[in-house]
């Protein structure tokens, strides 16, 4: 067996990560255009977490427990929200919610699975790199062992459908840099 180069994580069913989806000048194009979006500190049942974020779409109401319909995706995402669609071969319109957040430097997610009205969820990494877990959701299942953490890097895409968005948690390390982070999601 050759030591030299670490393994390749092996992800759940439904996960999948393309490290170099975007180019250098697709990365640039989205951070000037999240430079213009007003960002908000997160808030998640009255705690602010160490983030700030713009939702777009068909977002989750944390006090109500209900999808909430906010401000429409804006026209500057559409070139990325066709990258995309054609990358996983579904219409761009499939995508109920665009989420922007700013990562500052020691930020973290924790564990979790997103809220139960979305189907598939597609991660875009922006600016940074940084570690993201993830874990099967079944305590009984959970160990050291079976926590597979893996780079995400800068103009990298993830997708979690099917076992993977259903049967998995997942979080993130404290970032070193500020990241920022678009995560789009479909409704089922």
């Amino acid at each position: 067996m050759d030591t030299l180069f670490p393994l390749e994580p092996v992800f759940p069913p439904g996960f999948l990560y393309l490290p170099d989806f975007l180019s250098v000048e697709e990365e640039a194009r989205l951070l000037q255009t999240i430079s213009k979006i007003e960002l908000k500190t997160f808030n998640f049942h009255g705690y602010e977490a160490r983030r700030n974020v713009a939702s777009f779409g068909a977002g989750w109401s944390f006090s109500k427990q209900a999808v909430s319909i906010g401000p429409d995706i804006p026209p500057d995402f559409d070139k990325l929200l066709q990258k995309i669609a054609e990358q996983l071969k579904v219409s761009k319109d499939a995508f109920g919610q665009l989420l922007v957040t700013e990562y500052p430097p020691g930020s973290v997610i924790n564990w979790h699975r997103d809220a139960p009205p979305y189907d598939f969820i597609v991660g875009i990494s922006l600016n940074a790199d940084c570690i993201f877990r993830l874990r099967p959701h079944d305590k009984r299942k959970q160990g050291r062992k079976s926590i597979i953490s893996f780079n995400v890097s800068r103009g990298s895409m993830y997708v979690m459908k099917g076992i993977s968005r259903s049967d998995w948690e997942h979080s993130t390390a404290p970032v070193k840099q500020t990241r920022y982070s678009i995560t789009l999601r479909t409704l089922r």
